[in-house]
């Protein structure tokens, strides 16, 4: 220490170093500065004083992007997209001549233009949603071609991943039905490649110097809907249990309170069985009356029911009269398209925990032919029968997909 005492005095004369405590309080002493446990706890600190701002945002750690809550997910869900797409533009003609020496004539050698990139639409089954899916896209254009009859590099294709079961119309007219994993259209024609001037020899013309420029790609304006696909799809009105249903039944975490309110946007949830069998079961929002009139947001929840494989009718039985349920359902699912409601499926009541639904439960049972699985979503009981049920359902589907030599759906 009486060393460092000396170094500090050569370092830092007295009369200096008062000038600065008073000037500067804030500031440490010379003594202090070269002390090794106050740089040792500058060091412990969260930034030591040696190091600047940006040498500190260096060393620090990259943020994480924070995990969306389940709420500001459903946000995102997006089941309609218009989208204005472009082809690639052609590359231009080159008109120029072959120069070489002692070949005075050595002709037309201008290489043509590449073609324009396309825009293509690929269904990807790791798309569950058009949000990813932008308002605009423009193809690559083509490289013009060059001398030494060099031909332009090509535009590379554009694809747009949406998710299976995506409609593509134009004008209100279904173009394109991509319906399974790996299906593609061309949704904009990239613009052909021009002429140079090579193209144009002829025995006439031993020099011509015309090139043509390359085409514009194709513009269109095209829209998207996408319709859930999944093996079974819950139907009911609001309020009936289907996303509490779903949760008990499969790892989906649609939304679900102690207050009426209804889900705004499909869910699918996976349900496993033994040899690594998986069902989607999808919880479509609630349907009200005069949805096939597009009431509300009819049209808009009704359109993912078409694609499920079979139905699963949640009828509520603590309501008054819970048979008017299941034939309003019918009505409502038979007016939007014919033969929808004559689907395979399955009744469930749920909310058999309530008292009323003991009641009505019974009464239910009388007016129907067929049988109708009691449960209850939040105390999980009889979930049994209704998985068993749905397994079954599944069964006589892939039997019937194999018949008709068409390969089902697989999640």
């Amino acid at each position: 220490m009486g060393r460092v005492s000396m170094l500090t005095s050569r370092l830092v004369p007295t009369l200096t170093r008062v000038i600065l405590e008073r000037k500067w309080p804030w500031i440490p002493a010379a003594d202090t500065l070269l002390d090794p446990h106050y740089l040792f706890q500058q060091q412990a600190s969260p930034r030591p004083l040696f190091l600047s701002c940006a040498q500190w945002s260096n060393r620090q750690e990259p943020k994480q992007k924070r995990n969306l809550s389940e709420k500001k997910l459903k946000r995102y869900f997006v089941d309609h997209r218009r989208v204005f797409v472009t082809g690639g533009n052609g590359g231009n003609g080159m008109s120029c001549f072959h120069s070489e020496p002692r070949k005075e004539y050595g002709g037309p050698d201008g290489g043509d233009g590449g073609d324009g990139g396309h825009v293509i639409l690929k269904a990807d089954k790791h798309v569950r949603s058009l949000s990813s899916v932008l308002s605009v896209y423009r193809g690559f254009d083509g490289e013009p071609g060059g001398s030494k009859n060099c031909y332009g590099r090509n535009g590379d294709c554009l694809y747009i991943r949406v998710p299976p079961g995506t409609l593509v119309k134009e004008e209100n007219e279904i173009v394109a039905d991509l319906s399974q994993p790996g299906d593609e259209y061309i949704a904009a024609l990239g613009g052909a490649g021009g002429k140079g001037n090579r193209f144009f020899l002829a025995n006439d013309n031993r020099a011509p110097v015309t090139c043509t420029p390359g085409q514009q790609g194709q513009e269109r304006v095209l829209y998207l809907e996408l319709k859930t696909m999944a093996h079974a799809g819950m139907v009911g009105f609001p309020n009936a249990g289907k996303s509490s249903l779903l949760r008990a039944i499969s790892n989906a975490k649609p939304a679900v309170a102690s207050y009426p309110f209804t889900t705004l946007n499909p869910h699918v949830g996976i349900v496993h069985y033994e040899g690594y069998q998986q069902v989607a079961v999808a919880d479509i929002p609630g349907i009200i009356r005069g949805a096939h009139q597009n009431r509300g947001l009819g049209f808009a929840f009704l359109r993912h029911i078409e694609r499920c494989r079979f139905l699963l009718f949640v009828v509520d039985l603590s309501v008054a009269e819970p048979w008017t349920q299941l034939e309003d359902l019918k009505y409502e699912l038979e007016k939007y398209e014919e033969g929808l409601s004559q689907r395979p499926h399955a009744i469930i009541g749920n909310k058999i925990d309530l008292p009323q639904s003991k009641v009505n439960f019974p009464q239910l049972q009388a007016r129907l032919e067929q049988k109708v699985i009691p449960l209850s979503a939040l105390t999980g009981e009889n979930l049994e029968e209704l998985l068993l049920h749905l397994k079954e359902l599944y069964d006589d589907y892939v039997e019937t997909e194999g018949k008709q030599g068409r390969e089902p759906l697989n999640w």
